[in-house]
């Protein structure tokens, strides 16, 4: 049986006090506080830091004890080949988004708590505890920011007008064993930014993708287009982005229904009508000058 909107609401309650009561202050008391603390994960700009594991361990333990019969995913205790999403209730935790600014000091690391159901995003919750910004939404019940709801300035959408949220990711391998993404994302960017190309407004870049999710589901930017990053990065936000009136498609060309754990996505705002909102899609997929391609 399908989570009520009244069920799903009870759970957003949840979340937002547990992100405030419980993460926040940790993740404001000791971000930037850190430099020497930290292990490499994949590569050398992949980072984890022993408050990441900390936090999802308050995380995991606070939700088992509220929902029990839900499946939990995290970022620190993903294990890549085991762990999979399927249709049961689950929580999908980035205990801290951002970790390269957390460890620097930069006032974009947040938390991000996500659930889905049936493997879509029904609920989500980004707290940025460092400019005190609460995201929150849940399906049927609308997206809110410090819990007055989003509401996104009407006006057109298009790829020139645009502000884009673009990131150089931890995946940085440029053509090795033939691993083409970082490549393709490069041009993809001369492509959107070129007086030859799209030549859009300008990019942005928040280095953490449940920041840019929301900054689009509040119409701060028009989109977000991403590949390499994971469900826990995007899943929150997600929720949050399309209860705000926005889309999430594919990040690569003619993708326009994609699982949560894709790992390449593009994110458009609302304040605008859908027909303008594929427009806007089918234009940006045009710039792309690759399929981008990883692994769960």
């Amino acid at each position: 049986m399908a989570l009520t909107k009244q069920q799903l609401k009870d759970i957003e309650t949840h979340l937002v006090e547990l992100a405030a009561k419980e993460v926040g202050p940790i993740i404001k008391e000791k971000a930037g506080t850190l430099f020497e603390a930290f292990d490499d994960k994949a590569n050398q700009v992949d980072l984890v830091t022993a408050v990441d594991k900390k936090i999802e361990a308050i995380i995991k333990d606070s939700l088992a004890k509220q929902y029990p019969d839900f499946k939990f995913i995290g970022e620190e205790t993903f294990q890549p080949g085991d762990t999979a999403i399927g249709k049961e209730p689950t929580f999908i935790i980035d205990p801290i988004d951002g970790t390269t600014n957390f460890i620097h000091g930069y006032p974009y690391s947040c938390t991000s708590l996500g659930l889905v159901e049936n493997g879509i995003p029904v609920c989500g919750v980004v707290f940025n505890p460092h400019l005190d910004m609460m995201f929150h939404a849940s399906a049927g019940n609308g997206a809110f920011l410090n819990g007055k709801p989003i509401k996104v300035t009407e006006r057109d959408l298009t790829l020139q007008q645009s502000i884009l949220a673009l990131e150089a990711g931890s995946e940085r391998s440029s053509g090795s064993s033939g691993d083409d993404n970082f490549d393709i994302k490069q041009a993809t960017y001369k492509n959107l930014l070129s007086d030859q190309g799209a030549y859009i407004h300008g990019s942005r870049s928040c280095g953490s993708a449940a920041m840019n999710m929301c900054f689009v589901a509040a119409g701060k930017l028009d989109a977000y287009w991403e590949g390499g990053c994971w469900a826990w990065d995007v899943c929150a936000g997600w929720s949050i982005l399309t209860e705000a009136g926005g889309m999430v498609v594919g990040g690569n060309p003619n993708e326009w229904k994609v699982p949560v754990d894709d790992r390449c996505y593009l994110a458009v705002r609302g304040g605008c009508t859908e027909p303008m909102q594929k427009k806007f899609v089918e234009n940006f997929w045009s710039q792309v000058a690759g399929k981008l391609k990883y692994h769960w």
